[in-house]
């Protein structure tokens, strides 16, 4: 089965749909939730089976999908950012005290728009780490310290990101590290309108096959919780999607095989992504200052 997706919830409805499953795959449970315009669904990798089904390691995935993003008011932009932050919070109690450092990582080129995410993020993030050192009484003592980092990319720094990253983790450490990055989708409808929270890290370039080591406590030695918006989208879903909309017969593993046999290997984003990304990483840094 092709996988051109970061989102674990799609790789989960894509194998059930591959392998004609009417019940929940063995190794996966998930619930679903709604709230008015937003869908919350947690998905949680338990086995190994679980894991070779998805493709993705054991842990828990959130993702929050968002109908009506565009256009939407000051109240239901408060909402999404509240929702996001309290799935956040949980994941982050889970493995670290209320007082403990965190380590933001804006992944990704702030250069190139649609991969600009995590850098936007950081830019609003409120750092209090200096504060705390230097000037303790100026801020609230149950004030969490945070630090920040976006360590750009391989083509221009000349410098895995794990390795930047760890080196920052070995020196100031962290408790946790929330990486946060651009994601692939294999569907329309996500495109900068669902956010994935997850526990297990995250691989950078990893939707779209530029694939560098991972995030994650096994590289970094913290846990490392992996926040991602579906920015980008393979050239073959639109075929599909499209051929489909027309009610025409498709077989989805024959046009990607034949669209790679031809080249036509290419990743696309909405005309518009300049004023998603804007809208997006507002919510997802709005969501996190919340925490601090």
């Amino acid at each position: 089965m092709f996988f051109r997706t970061d989102m674990a919830v799609e790789r989960r409805d894509l194998y059930k749909n591959a392998n004609k499953l009417e019940n929940e795959i063995d190794g996966i449970e998930c619930e679903e939730e709604k709230k008015g315009d937003i869908t919350i669904t947690r998905v949680k990798i338990t086995n190994e089976n679980g894991e070779k089904a998805l493709e993705k390691k054991q842990g828990s995935y959130i993702t929050i999908d968002i109908k009506k993003i565009n256009n939407i008011t000051t109240e239901k932009e408060e909402e999404i950012i509240k929702t996001f932050s309290s799935e956040l919070l949980a994941i982050i109690e889970k493995h670290i005290k209320r007082n403990e450092e965190i380590l933001i990582v804006g992944l990704g080129n702030l250069y190139a728009t649609p991969d600009s995410l995590g850098a936007k993020v950081v830019q609003n993030i409120e750092i209090t780490r200096h504060i705390k050192i230097y000037l303790p009484n100026a801020i609230d003592k149950n004030t969490r310290s945070i630090s920040a980092i976006t360590p750009g990319v391989l083509g221009t720094t000349g410098i895995e990101t794990v390795e930047i990253v760890k080196g920052i983790v070995d020196n100031i450490k962290p408790k946790l590290v929330i990486a946060i990055d651009s994601l692939c989708s294999k569907n329309i409808d996500r495109i900068n309108k669902s956010i994935q929270i997850s526990d297990t890290g995250i691989i950078p370039g990893g939707g779209v096959g530029n694939r560098q080591e991972e995030l994650s406590v096994d590289t970094l030695n913290v846990p490392v919780i992996g926040v991602g918006i579906p920015t980008v989208l393979d050239a073959a879903t639109i075929v599909i999607d499209t051929l489909k909309a027309c009610e025409i017969d498709v077989s989805e593993n024959e046009i990607v095989n034949k669209m790679k046999l031809n080249n036509f290997n290419f990743i696309v984003t909405p005309k518009e992504i300049d004023s998603l990304i804007e809208n997006m990483s507002n919510i997802v840094s709005e969501g996190i200052n919340m925490l601090i």
